[in-house]
């Protein structure tokens, strides 16, 4: 495998006819993907409202209209760019020494010529000063679905000092049946089939701390909204709990651990921090400096990222009949 991915690496053969052929191929993974998916093409539109700067607001496969007009010269100018040894990260997981691993590195890819890889710059996001509203309407819509994005620091860009006690507040807010969204809006008060928080701390700008909820039949998105609101009201006035912060400590180190059961998952693990800056030292560390987290840190994250002039609230509903 690792002689076939160094050929790969400097010794691709792209024909003029293959272009046509894969091309289709990356449009119809967007068209099953996203384009058939009004959901999907609701989170490209929340992406591209929250960042300004930020590559963060491009589609990872791209625009449509982008991608119908690459051409074989676009392929072959990215790959000749990017493509050496010295910008590749290879992570073995399995039944190998390092010492043999390395020998095979040095034997495939060290023979490969290093390239000047153009610098990776990451445009810095300007301070968002406003709120921002987005409602998208779409014909295959059945229920509609309600979500906020508040723009937040990340463990590389920002006040990365939030970055894990934001992680654990995702968890108390939105983690599971006993978290404050899902307490709210679906046990309590029977608004929503669902309701949950998300965030990210990696990557290389700034990331989002996101709410999503689901109406039920014959509730609303305004009814969401205000019972959302309220909840944040409540958690940047008053903060959160011992006992909540440490149900989410013991679930956090619940989820480390089972990342790690398999050789896929830690292959990603490892990869995706070294990917975005940080080093083994870092993700050896993280279980460590995650449960050292104190309830202090995670309401003074709250009020930090919780300001509404930084964050985008939309609105997916169903396209009323003409």
């Amino acid at each position: 495998v690792m002689q076939l991915e160094a050929d790969r690496m400097v010794h691709l053969i792209l024909a003029a006819a293959q272009v046509a052929t894969e091309r289709q191929v990356i449009l119809e993974e967007r068209r099953e993907r996203v384009d058939n998916d009004p959901e999907a093409l609701f989170q490209e539109q929340m992406a591209a409202a929250q960042y300004l700067a930020s590559p963060y607001r491009l589609p990872v496969l791209g625009w449509k209209h982008e991608m119908e007009g690459l051409t074989r010269a676009d392929a072959l100018r990215h790959y000749r760019a990017h493509f050496a040894p010295n910008n590749a990260i290879v992570v073995v997981a399995g039944d190998v020494t390092a010492a043999a691993v390395k020998g095979l590195a040095e034997k495939y890819y060290g023979v490969n010529p290093r390239r000047l890889v153009p610098p990776r710059v990451q445009a810095t996001e300007p301070p968002q000063i406003a709120a921002r509203r987005l409602v998208m309407e779409d014909a295959r819509v059945r229920q509609a679905n309600w979500m906020r994005s508040y723009l937040a620091p990340t463990l590389q860009a920002g006040e990365s000092r939030f970055a894990l006690p934001l992680v654990l507040l995702a968890d108390i807010l939105g983690g599971g049946p006993s978290s404050r969204l899902n307490k709210a809006l679906v046990l309590d008060n029977g608004i929503a089939t669902v309701a949950s928080a998300g965030y990210d701390e990696s990557g290389l700008g700034l990331g989002t701390f996101d709410l999503f909820a689901r109406p039920k039949p014959g509730a609303n998105t305004a009814e969401i909204e205000a019972k959302v609101d309220a909840v944040l009201a409540d958690v940047t006035a008053k903060g959160v709990t011992a006992a909540e912060l440490e149900r989410a400590k013991v679930r956090d180190r619940a989820g480390m651990i089972y990342a790690r059961d398999s050789l896929g998952g830690t292959a990603r693990l490892f990869g995706e921090a070294l990917a975005t800056g940080l080093t083994i030292a870092d993700v050896e560390a993280m279980p460590a400096r995650v449960q050292a987290v104190t309830l202090d840190q995670v309401n003074e994250a709250a009020r930090y990222v919780f300001d509404i002039r930084k964050s985008v609230t939309g609105v997916l509903l169903p396209k009323p009949a003409s």
